[in-house]
Parts: structure tokens; sequence; C-alpha cells
């Protein structure tokens, strides 16, 4: 039998990656190109192929949005399925770049919708998808005083030294962190990447948000962790603006046994730029901007008072835009404990995510060598 295909991988609305940005004429793409560099999208689980013709397509003059859609819809419907099975392996690694697509295309949404938790929805299902295929990590739901939570856990691989819990900030959530979890797990370390109240999945399935209180929500995860296993210590990571929270719980909740802040700034409810007081509003919910600032206020990174006394790693780019080096050193002083470190990366972006091996590697080893060590 003789069996002849010819299948075209092409794209029409592929574009030179060399374009001139005068032609990007959208203010809402030019911010993304800005805010969404090629090492951030990459961190968050986009791949490299996709990231490069996201970017390129849109400096040539094509919306973020429908861009990172149409490749998200090409990676579950490639040319070339017709010529052979999809196999299980194909499956996921599909499933997962549509998924992160799918998230990136709704990052430039400043404000809640029914459109963006439809786009939310649909990207966690693919990741559910692609998890079930794998087997290294599996959806939670998390009951607390204030209401669900969402996040995905990884169990450790071979027996279990501790538990971290993951967190991410006013942008970046619970799935765009699955490097930090498959690396925590390798090392022994059972990771809960969680959306806490007024991110991601907690946000717009659970209409969980940034409320007065916020603290017993942490705390119910907690209490659960302990529940689960009372022999294992855990430790919290935050990222970015979840840093700061991170430092806030270490400060307070004696159960955390070690804590790291990645990017974590000193002033959570400083004035914002409009466009970021959109997004900042948004995870507190339908309320006035003047209480949506109070609740982030709420948020102390550094009390005095209540100084964080457990080991302390804080991460730092030397090159971020939004935590100072001053800033980030005033972090670090503030710890009270015998074994308080920090790490600054000299060319290091926002949450180092332009280091993003190295960044992995420094953190899952601290964190298991403080756990380990209890």
């Amino acid at each position: 039998m003789n069996i002849s295909k010819l299948v075209r991988w092409f794209s029409g609305k592929r574009q030179s990656a060399y374009a001139s940005p005068d032609a990007v004429a959208v203010e809402e793409s030019q911010a993304a190109l800005r805010q969404l560099s090629l090492e951030r999208l990459m961190a968050y689980g986009v791949h490299h192929p996709d990231a490069v013709e996201l970017r390129a397509r849109v400096w040539s003059g094509e919306r973020w949005q429908d861009v990172a859609t149409d490749l998200a819809e090409t990676c579950l419907a490639p040319p070339e399925r017709h010529v052979a099975p999809e196999t299980a392996v194909t499956r996921r690694n599909r499933l997962f770049r549509a998924s992160a697509l799918l998230r990136m295309s709704q990052m430039m949404m400043l404000s809640n919708s029914p459109e963006r938790t439809a786009i939310f929805v649909r990207a966690g299902k693919a990741f559910e998808e692609a998890a079930a295929l794998g087997g290294d990590r599996r959806r939670m739901t998390i009951d607390t005083k204030n209401g669900r939570l969402a996040g995905w856990l990884y169990p450790s691989v071979g027996p279990a030294i501790g538990r971290a819990v993951v967190i991410g900030g006013i942008e970046g959530w619970a799935m765009d962190f699955g490097e930090m979890g498959l690396e925590l797990a390798r090392r022994g370390v059972e990771a809960l990447l969680l959306d806490g109240p007024g991110q991601g999945e907690s946000r717009f399935i659970h209409e969980h948000y940034l409320r007065p209180g916020w603290e017993a929500s942490y705390y119910s995860v907690f209490d659960l962790m302990e529940r689960l296993e009372p022999r294992l210590p855990f430790g919290f990571i935050g990222n970015s603006m979840g840093g700061s929270v991170a430092m806030h719980l270490a400060a307070r909740e004696p159960r955390i046994a070690a804590c790291c802040d990645n990017g974590g700034p000193l002033d959570p409810g400083r004035a914002r730029a409009s466009s970021m007081m959109l997004k900042v509003a948004a995870h507190v919910g339908d309320v006035t901007p003047e209480f949506a600032i109070e609740v982030w206020k709420s948020i102390v990174a550094v009390d005095p008072a209540k100084p964080v006394t457990c080991p302390l790693l804080v991460v730092h780019g030397g090159q971020d835009p939004l935590v100072s080096t001053e800033d980030a050193e005033a972090i670090f002083g503030s710890g009270k404990g015998m074994d308080t470190s920090m790490v600054e990366y000299s060319d290091g972006d926002h949450c180092v995510y332009n280091h993003a091996d190295d960044k992995h590697a420094l953190i899952c080893d601290w964190m298991a060598s403080r756990l380990g060590a209890r």
C-alpha cells in the first residue's frame, strides 16, 4: 500500500519577528509587549516557539488576546494531527501549552467579567486533563472560613520531607508556577500551588476575593495540611505580591517553618498607575478603589512589632522595576531569626523570571534543606 500525504504548517497570520514597532497600534498590545517578556512568558509555562510567535505577531499589529487564543487553538488541533495518531504524551504537551496560552490571553484584561471567567475555566480544564495524563499533580479544592480556594497538589517524588505552599501575586497564579511545583516535588517537598483570595480559579470560579480577614483563608489551608500529616513541617513561598503575603503570614503563624519572599514589595498598599489599580481592585471584587486600597494595606510585609523569626530567604532581581534593591534589603533586614539570607541576581528582572532555572534551584534547594533539617 502506498500512502502519500502532504501537510504544510503555515499560518497566514504569522508575521516576521522583525516587523516595525510602528505597526503596533493598540495600546493594550504595547503594554503586553512591555510587561510580558519572552522570559516571563516561558516562566508562566508558555513554550519558547509559542512565546516567540505570540510576541512577533503582536509586534506586527495583531491583538494580544486574539493571537494567544489562536495559538492555543492550533496547539489543540495542529495541521499534522491527521498524519499520526496522537499519543498521550503528545496530547499532554499540547494541553499544557494551550492552557498556558489561554491564561496569557486574559492577562491584559483589567477587570472581572464573564468572558474572563470563561477563559480561565477553559484553561483550567485543559490543565486538569493534562495533569490526569501525567499523574504528577492533581486539583485540590479547599474549604475555608471565607469560602473555597483552588489549588494544585504536586506529590513528592519519593518520601516527603515536608510541604510548601506556593502563591503568586497580582497576575501570575497557581497554574503559572507549575515548574516550581515540579522542582519542589523532585526534592521531596510536597507542593501546594494555591490560588489565594482574589487569585486565579479561587476568584473566577469560587468568587473568593481578597477581603478583610483574608488571613483566615490561609489558616484554614494550614489546618488542612496539619491534619493530612502533622509530622511534616511546611514552608511558604510567595512570588511577587505573594512575597509580601508570605512575610505577613510568617510573622504571625508559628506553624510556618520556612519563608521565601521572591519579589514581594515592601508596601503592597501604595498608590499605583490606573491600569494596575484596576487589576489590584479586581482582587477585592466589585468595590470602590478606596476600599480595595485599604484591604491591600492590611498586608504588612514588615512589622517591627511582629518580625519574621523562622528561616527566611529573600530573592531579588537587581533590575526589578517594581521592587527596589533598597526595599528588598529592608525586607531582608527585618528578619530576626538566626537563619536569614538574601540573594540578588544583578541583572534579574521582577521575580527573576530571566533566570528561571537558577531561581528554581535556589528556592527549592533552600526550602528542602530547611524543612528536611527539622
